[in-house]
């Protein structure tokens, strides 16, 4: 919190501290709950590989986690900006705490079913495609907008503690506890994430009605059809924000299949084994804890869109170095993981700030649900592509294709008057 508060003084530096403690208190008690999340994820996701040694099966469990996010996220970004944001946070952290606690107790009297697995999966995913906007609006109302990069640095500094810290202790949980007891977990840092919601206030933004300000107003609400029309208009009409969405969709349709592609890269052209590829998957992890450290502590440009582009630049020249380090250059390829994560880790803070910075924060959960729907569509569409691709030209052309085209992307949007001037519009 000192990071945050660290730019005021006096009296003017204590009220900010206080006025941030609701948030924090929230924030850690969301930390909990993520971190319950990763190690039932590795521990359903082993379970499944051990018991049924099924491709299919492990490929439909993944499917049945993303397709909620994809198809209802604009749907349930609408419900969001009609709903108690704070009622929404607490009902889906506690339908996950209820179904983690159920297939819990079929465990303990082995009686579990895969079908039971995916029913799990698709509630979680069910609940963080509410959970996620609710979470990500509210924090706009909560913290000065000043202070909205370096708390976006945080969370990716906390993603990736989380991916280093939930395979490793979720490994050591399997030879300590049954499956059981590892939902059980689960359901206890569900626990500490609701509690918190019960007793802090969030503020919730005011609801238009139809025809509102006009001869025409009828004092109702529209519809969710309406609301997502709206919505639709919104980014629409609005260049600099519909450019954000377009290039940083492109970006994770080029740049998730890779992390997929690391293991070829390692085996066909590092000439590598198992530890080479934990090296670099260990750099990625580093880097975008140190990246979303340095946002934190630093806070990024004044002007949010030009922190935004300089790092996707950045991103983008690492992930050109990775596919173009030579097969005896292991360590370039290890610094270039590292630094590509890093600039990621920024861009991705800076471009979730710049959004809660220039969306009104009755449109935001519509816009988040949205976002999240793109990015969680871009895993599976991209993969599709980068695999017959890679079969056919190599692996090493789609890091630095990938790279290069991130990069043009980055130094593009400097000349992109819409999406420079974006800032200056929404004030």
């Amino acid at each position: 919190m000192e990071a945050i508060v660290g730019d005021t003084t006096g009296t003017s530096k204590q009220a900010q501290a206080q006025a941030l403690v609701p948030f924090f208190i929230i924030w850690t008690g969301q930390a909990y709950s993520l971190l319950g999340s990763e190690l039932v994820q590795f521990a359903l996701v082993w379970y499944l590989t051990t018991s049924t040694s099924s491709a299919t099966v492990l490929t439909s469990a993944s499917l049945v986690a993303m397709l909620p996010k994809i198809f209802l996220g604009p749907v349930v970004g609408a419900l969001v900006d009609r709903w108690n944001r704070l009622v929404v946070m607490i009902t889906a952290d506690s339908l996950i705490a209820v179904v983690t606690a159920g297939l819990a107790a079929l465990f303990a009297l082995n009686m579990v079913q895969v079908w039971h697995i995916y029913v799990l999966m698709f509630v979680r995913a069910l609940g963080e495609a509410f959970h996620s906007p609710a979470m990500t609006a509210s924090t706009t109302l909560m913290v000065p907008e000043r202070h909205l990069s370096r708390v976006q640095g945080m969370n990716e500094a906390l993603f990736g503690v989380m991916s280093i810290l939930s395979p490793a202790l979720g490994a050591l949980l399997l030879d300590l506890l049954s499956m059981q007891g590892i939902l059980a977990i689960d359901v206890g840092t569900a626990l500490l994430a609701i509690l918190p919601l019960c007793f802090v206030f969030i503020p919730q933004p005011e609801v238009a009605t139809v025809g509102e300000g006009t001869p025409e107003s009828t004092g109702s609400r529209p519809s969710v059809l309406e609301d997502l029309c709206e919505r639709l208009r919104f980014v629409w009409d609005w260049p600099g924000l519909l450019m954000i969405t377009g290039i940083h969709a492109l970006i994770y349709l080029l740049m998730v299949p890779a992390y997929s592609l690391l293991p070829i890269l390692v085996t066909e052209h590092l000439r590598g084994d198992a530890p080479q590829l934990a090296w670099l998957q260990a750099a990625g992890a580093g880097g975008i804890i140190v990246g979303g450290l340095i946002l934190s502590l630093w806070g990024g440009f004044k002007r949010r869109v030009l922190t935004m582009s300089l790092t996707t630049i950045l991103s983008g020249v690492g992930w050109v170095v990775l596919g173009g380090a030579p097969a005896n250059a292991f360590v370039m390829a290890v610094g270039a993981a590292f630094f590509s994560a890093a600039m990621n880790s920024m861009m991705v803070g800076s471009v979730r700030a710049l959004e809660q910075a220039i969306i009104p924060p009755e449109m935001q959960g519509r816009v988040f649900g949205q976002s999240l729907a793109i990015v969680m569509a871009m895993t599976p569409i991209g993969l599709a592509v980068a695999g017959p691709v890679s079969d056919t030209v190599g692996v090493r052309p789609w890091f630095v294709i990938g790279g290069l085209v991130t990069a043009a992307l980055g130094m593009g949007s400097f000349f992109m008057p819409a999406l420079m001037r974006i800032e200056d519009e929404a004030a």
